[in-house]
């Protein structure tokens, strides 16, 4: 039998509403039965002090630097990458030109939406983007658009639970073969027996005739059929797994309740430690709670701030201003940066360490499969520059969590300085499925280095 036009419509019409087959799953997806891989990007506020992140030598990890000292109970969950640096000069506003290249390396496309496009079909929500922002630092981009970030906490849970409870999704019951018995047992005439069964069958024969140009056209609409039929019978799952009280998350109070008064207030937040670093928890609540969940398996957090002042948390000297202490503690133009400003931003790093190790702290807490959460976590702890004299080279790079089994932690990996940032975007998507195509300036940039890849994570 010919496949017509009329059969692949009428196939469309039926497909919509049949149930989600396993053997469908991208080759991106989770193995059956196993948690999914998760990806975040915690980024802090202007660069770092180097002598202070980086290990004098690679290989193991042994005593930890003192801006990562905070994280030293879980250094075999840290892969540490030296070397990685963005090409082009900071110029103009060097904040937003720093801020532009940080996740995007010169692309129109940000890592987190690219990641998004690869694991975001599988969830309710593609992504995730929120913390703090001065409208001047932008990160996320989609078609050379900035992807704006929520502030406001509230408004994030909003968005993460509106009209549903926050459920726990079980991993085993996932089985390829349980969803191939209940496949098997549907009767050829209901519409849980898929129609592209037969109309894929049918398009196999009809392909042989047909040229490259209208091979590729029947391809992606076959490919949008299967998209549309995975999304609703994802929601459908969805909705059973929400009808069952025993799979019901334990979660933080939300909205939360602050002493301190309106998080919406960015100077709120800006200018009161306490303030900021309960600000952080709360996000960092947001962002365990939205994995654990696999309400979205992609998360960009964006928690530091460099109009932030730091009174007590900074002891050296008399400035408390982020932002003042980066530029006299990364003095250009061949001066000497002034002691207590380098002293002072080692202080507020060490400090943003030390509420990140909280976070990588309930990630491993929670059980996963035949892990924890932790385990089937990629999150990359960095900045959106390598110091806070806006500079390019040498990025804090800091790789938390087991990658599912596709990072080796517990070291420290040394590149030559000038390796682009890139190169380890191309690595973290590959393991969401995307092959290792180039990303930014992985093959472009002036110092191109290893084939546009970063040997040895795992």
């Amino acid at each position: 039998m010919n496949l017509t036009r009329r059969a692949i419509l009428r196939g469309a019409g039926t497909a919509v509403a049949t149930p989600f087959l396993a053997s469908w799953r991208p080759a991106r997806a989770a193995a059956a039965g196993a948690p999914p891989l998760r990806m975040a990007i915690y980024t802090v506020s202007g660069g770092t002090v180097l002598e202070h992140w980086k290990p004098a030598t690679a290989g193991p990890l042994k005593n930890l630097p003192s801006i990562l000292a905070p994280l030293e109970r879980f250094k075999d969950r840290l892969l540490l990458v030296s070397g990685l640096s963005q090409g082009g000069t900071a110029t103009g506003c060097a904040h937003a030109t720093c801020a532009r290249l940080h996740l995007s390396c010169g692309g129109a496309e940000s890592v987190d939406q690219a990641a998004a496009r690869l694991a975001g079909g599988d969830t309710l929500l593609p992504s995730l983007e929120f913390g703090l922002t001065n409208h001047q630092t932008k990160f996320a981009y989609r078609d050379g658009a900035a992807v704006p970030f929520e502030m406001n906490p509230h408004l994030v849970f909003e968005r993460m639970f509106r009209g549903r409870p926050p459920i726990v999704p079980d991993w085993n019951a996932r089985r390829v073969d349980a969803a191939r018995e209940v496949r098997a047992s549907a009767r050829p005439d209901t519409v849980e027996q898929s129609v592209l069964d037969t109309v894929l069958e049918q398009a196999r024969d009809l392909r042989a005739g047909l040229g490259a140009a209208d091979r590729h056209t029947l391809d992606e609409y076959l490919d949008s059929l299967r998209s549309v039929e995975r999304r609703l019978a994802f929601m459908a799952s969805r909705q059973r797994d929400e009808a069952d009280p025993t799979r019901r998350a334990a979660v933080p109070e939300f909205p939360p309740k602050s002493h301190h008064g309106d998080y919406t207030n960015p100077w709120m937040v800006w200018r009161n430690p306490e303030m900021h670093a309960e600000y952080i928890r709360v996000m960092s609540d947001l962002l365990v709670l939205a994995f654990q969940t696999d309400t979205t398996r992609v998360v960009t957090a964006a928690l530091g701030e460099d109009n932030a002042l730091f009174p007590g948390v900074v002891t050296a000297g008399n400035e408390f201003q982020a932002h003042a202490l980066q530029h006299n503690g990364n003095a250009s133009g061949g001066q000497q940066p002034n002691a207590d400003a380098r002293e002072a931003c080692r202080q507020i790093h060490a400090w943003y360490t030390g509420l990140f190790a909280e976070t990588v702290a309930k990630l491993a807490a929670i059980p996963e499969g035949e892990g924890t959460l932790l385990d089937h976590c990629m999150i990359l702890y960095t900045s959106y520059m390598a110091d806070g004299g806006h500079g390019l080279a040498d990025y804090p790079t800091l790789l938390v969590g087991g990658g599912r089994g596709t990072l080796k932690p517990g070291r420290h990996l040394a590149f030559p300085v000038g390796t682009p940032v890139a190169n380890l975007y191309v690595e973290m998507l590959d393991r969401l499925g995307s092959g290792g195509k180039p990303f930014g300036d992985s093959h472009t940039a002036e110092r191109r280095a290893f084939g546009g890849r970063l040997p040895g994570l795992v």
